[in-house]
């Protein structure tokens, strides 16, 4: 990984589109810091599309598409994507599975909530459970004391033998039934809502994460950035990012946003 502040020159101004994680991405803490929002905001003044990609649930998802500057949202690891169109003022909501799919998966995911929370002591269904749609997040350290990694291993295990994927976040493991990631919605998004191909198209495309659940990410664009606190994950990513950035979190990300701004006159 290289310093962010190497970051080439003549390369920022191919930079249209940021995508970028937000549990500890763009947090600090656990809370959105004003830097953040106000990177996204001058990231959005010069014509670069900022698009969260998280495995947060809907409802949180909603809200986020219809308040903060933004052009859309993943959410869920790619269960979805959510986009707020402001001139006819409705909600589009774009799903890879079916409502009745959906069903289907959540009854499996009940079931298999069960045998998690009986076999791992200290975990916990996520406090944002309640709003989610298409997966099922365990709570290892976000409002739980930090569970050992042996544990958060135990979780995957029981996510892997049920069929389901999983994928560990900085504060959730979560899974779900079903060939998508962060990844492919984003191409999904990415094609139907800005007419673009991914694979033609990735040196135009910024991401920006910290964690394990991001690694498709890491490894797919070119110009992958982790914030500082990704050295937390190193020996846990098979794929780094290509940069990483000096500042934590929000910091990190506010950093990434001047750099990507800071064009030569």
């Amino acid at each position: 990984m290289k310093p962010f502040d190497q970051f080439p020159e003549s390369e920022k101004k191919r930079i249209k589109f940021v995508l970028t994680d937000i549990d500890d991405t763009l947090t600090i803490d656990g809370r959105l810091p004003s830097v953040a929002l106000a990177a996204m905001e001058r990231l959005l003044a010069v014509g670069i599309a900022v698009i969260p990609i998280t495995g947060r649930p809907a409802g949180w998802c909603d809200h986020i598409a219809r308040m903060w500057p933004i052009d859309a949202v993943v959410g869920e690891n790619g269960a979805f994507y959510f986009r707020y169109d402001d001139k006819q003022k409705r909600m589009i909501r774009r799903y890879w599975k079916s409502a009745p799919q959906r069903a289907d998966d959540r009854e499996k995911l009940d079931a298999l909530q069960k045998t998690i929370l009986a076999q791992v002591p200290g975990c916990r269904v996520s406090a944002d459970q309640a709003y989610r749609e298409a997966d099922l997040a365990i709570d290892f350290c976000e409002d739980v004391a930090p569970l050992s990694m042996s544990s958060i291993d135990k979780i995957v295990d029981l996510f892997h033998q049920a069929g389901a994927q999983a994928k560990v976040s900085s504060i959730h493991v979560n899974g779900w039934f079903g060939e998508y990631d962060k990844l492919s919605m984003s191409r999904v998004l990415l094609n139907e809502v800005f007419d673009i191909t991914l694979d033609a198209e990735k040196n135009r495309i910024l991401y920006v994460g910290d964690s394990p659940n991001d690694e498709p990410m890491f490894q797919y664009f070119p110009y992958s950035v982790g914030v500082k606190n990704v050295l937390t994950f190193v020996d846990q990513l098979r794929y780094l990012p290509a940069y990483v950035a000096s500042c934590k979190g929000g910091k990190g990300f506010e950093e990434i946003a001047e750099t990507i701004l800071s064009l030569p006159s």
